[in-house]
């Protein structure tokens, strides 16, 4: 599965803004079928950094609600990243 469509884009939270900044760790929405491996080499291939680390977690569905509506929010895998010391990616 060498494929462009595995990484969606960043994860732009507080919290991972947070990370990021301290720890040199990003945040990624990815496939959900990607594996650890997959996702290293192709934050790689398309930044141009040393990955150390990736970490990943399946999100939960949350209950949303419209007016009287309700429903659930999407689920996606995330991945975060850890790169070498020096190394950073450009939002």
């Amino acid at each position: 599965m060498r494929n462009p469509d595995i990484i969606y884009g960043p994860v732009i939270t507080e919290k991972s803004i947070n990370v990021q900044q301290n720890k040199s760790v990003y945040t990624f929405k990815v496939d959900k079928k990607a594996t650890k491996a997959q996702i290293k080499s192709e934050i790689e291939r398309q930044f141009g950094v040393k990955v150390l680390n990736v970490n990943t977690l399946n999100t939960k569905p949350k209950r949303r609600r419209m007016g009287r509506y309700a429903g659930k929010a999407k689920t996606y895998k995330k991945a975060m990243v850890t790169l070498a010391q020096g190394s950073s990616i450009e939002m």
